[in-house]
């Protein structure tokens, strides 16, 4: 056989694409039909939201292309060039969550249960957060050891008739779900006015843990990891309290960093290891910002400066209610031996939470994409679940919070998807526990953003966000194989395909 030089290569490539229909030779795409949304299967499978919700969640299979990829508009996978080890990605489960999943009929609960946790039949989420006591959206204020006395601590009601049926009726549907507790407050009995005066301070809100009690909340933190472990609930992780910046929620203690770098030195991390616990701890739970203290900056990173605590943590936990997303980049860059998580964000009345043409795209680059593609190992969401009148809730929490999904108060039987469901649904379709976030070269417009992932079953990830007001056409390369996709504007698609 003759084989043809470069130039003679070139002219014949040239001459085939204009001899070919020009829309195959420049795109290789299509624009999903209704035809497209009864294909049961393919080479990838993609999942596609619309902000007008034209998409909302709609499974979709397109095939590799057989024709020599020639598009300017390539984003190539770099599977050599690899980042963080993801975790997982889901909702926190609060009692008011739990109040409102209990209230549906078993049928119905089961079916939204599947939906957002099975990874065979269902969206995947795979991280869930829960408070460790009460939280401001528990359907009282509580914790576990309300009384002093070893003998007085248990799980109560909460946990006892909301909480744990639902968690065992999850861990049922997905086995794999990893579990993070949060204090919002130490018992009453253990807090003091401040550091100095140390006066009881027997208030729900704000006040410090005295630092005579640290080995007694040293202990809670174990007897709640061993109690929920009878009962089939294994913890993947714990933050040492949520907010420890902010003394005003209904359910909050002030803790500096100072304080948890000694409490986790003298107390929590030695007894975890004394009871043989692999719980992970994550320090901090709190804004980008510190919110505006200045002693307070850097938080976790004064922390992990004094060796002995550092050896404990596993790495810090932020919310994005104040600062910028950069911040999970720069703690990165101080510490890259050490893991980052998003745990709490929330949409309400203030940030129009239900008006998803604004929300989808905000939220994803904010707070899916942007906290991925900063190092973060996992993204987890505020309420899974409130009801249509924003509770239960409580004087003193937010009165005007939506959830990731809203239930009818009057049937508790329809149920309205939010933006944060969406994040959270299109990351966990197709990014795995154990999945590798990987480099990407090529193709970049304004409003477009993605993050690429391996899994480990070696397959391939990515979720692609379109912001523009136009589709883009993009082609997608894993340096063997490539498919083209018309992706709509202002949505959210994420693909799945075998190595």
């Amino acid at each position: 056989m003759k084989f043809l030089n470069n130039k003679n290569m070139l002219q014949a490539l040239l001459l085939s694409c204009l001899l070919t229909a020009s829309a195959s030779c420049q795109r290789d795409s299509f624009t999903p039909s209704e035809k497209e949304k009864t294909t049961t299967s393919g080479d990838i499978s993609v999942l596609m939201t619309t902000n007008n919700r034209a998409y909302d969640l709609t499974k979709l299979y397109v095939d590799f292309s057989d024709k020599f990829n020639m598009s300017p508009n390539t984003i190539k996978l770099l599977p050599a060039t690899q980042y963080q080890t993801m975790d997982g990605f889901g909702a926190a489960i609060t009692g008011s969550t739990c109040y409102n999943l209990m209230k549906m009929n078993k049928e119905d609960r089961t079916q939204f249960l599947t939906q957002t946790f099975s990874e065979s039949q269902g969206l995947g989420m795979s991280y869930i957060r829960i408070s460790i006591g009460c939280s401001d959206f528990s359907l009282s204020e509580y914790t576990l050891w309300d009384t002093p006395g070893k003998e007085n601590f248990a799980l109560q009601e909460e946990e006892k008739n909301y909480v744990i049926p639902i968690l065992k009726e999850i861990l049922a549907i997905n086995p794999n779900l990893k579990i993070m507790g949060s204090p919002w407050t130490a018992p009453r009995w253990m807090k003091v006015n401040n550091l100095t005066d140390l006066q009881p301070f027997s208030s729900w809100t704000s006040g410090q843990l005295n630092p005579q009690y640290y080995q007694d909340y040293g202990w809670y933190f174990v007897r709640w990891i061993e109690e929920m472990k009878k009962e089939g609930i294994n913890i993947h992780s714990i933050t040492i309290q949520n907010e420890p910046l902010n003394r005003g929620n209904s359910a909050s203690m002030y803790m500096t960093w100072q304080e948890q770098q000694k409490f986790i030195k003298v107390a929590l991390g030695p007894q975890l290891k004394a009871a043989n616990l692999q719980t992970k701890i994550y320090a901090f739970d709190h804004n980008y910002n510190y919110d505006n203290i200045e002693d307070q900056k850097n938080y976790p990173i004064n922390i992990y400066n004094d060796p002995a605590a550092a050896a404990y943590i596993s790495g810090a936990a932020y919310h994005n209610y104040g600062g910028d997303k950069a911040e999970l980049l720069n703690i990165h860059n101080q510490r890259p031996d050490k893991e980052l998580v998003f745990t709490e964000t929330s949409i309400g009345e203030w940030n129009e939470g239900h008006n998803l043409e604004k929300r989808l795209t905000d939220d994803m680059r904010e707070v899916g994409l942007g906290t991925v593609n900063n190092w973060s190992k996992a993204v987890i969401v505020w309420n899974l679940m409130l009801d249509t009148e924003k509770g239960p809730n409580r004087d003193g929490g937010c009165q005007t919070c939506y959830g990731a999904v809203d239930i009818n108060s009057k049937n508790y039987k329809s149920i309205s998807r939010n933006s944060h469901y969406y994040v959270t649904s299109h990351l966990s379709s197709v990014v795995k526990p154990g999945a590798v976030r990987i480099g990407t070269e090529g193709y970049t417009a304004t409003g477009l953003e993605y993050a690429a992932f391996k899994n480990p079953d070696n397959s391939y990830a990515m979720v692609l966000m379109n912001d523009a007001n136009e589709n883009r056409k993009i082609t997608l390369s894993d340096g063997t194989k490539h498919f083209s996709y018309d992706v709509p504007s202002k949505s959210v698609v994420s693909f799945k395909w075998s190595n």
